[in-house]
C-alpha cells in the first residue's frame, strides 16, 4: 500500500499557512519531506504521516 503524497501548496492549505511557511518548516527539517529535482525548480512532497507528527508535535511546543 502507498502512503499518500501532499504538495508543499496542499500542506499549506490544510494548515492554513502560505506555502513558504511549509518549505521552511522542511528546510529546517522541523516537516519530513522529499525534494524532487534541483535548484529553483525543485519541489517536495510530503508524506500523510510526516504532516500527522509533525502536527502532533505542534501540541507539545510552548506558547509564542
Amino acid at each position: 500500500m502507498h502512503e499518500q503524497l501532499y504538495t508543499v501548496e496542499e500542506v499549506a492549505d490544510r494548515l492554513a499557512v502560505h506555502p513558504e511557511t511549509v518549505r521552511r518548516w522542511l528546510r529546517d527539517g522541523r516537516l519530513l519531506g522529499y525534494k524532487l529535482g534541483g535548484g529553483a525548480a525543485a519541489a517536495y512532497r510530503i508524506p500523510e504521516s510526516a504532516v500527522a507528527k509533525f502536527l502532533a508535535t505542534l501540541g507539545d511546543q510552548p506558547p509564542p
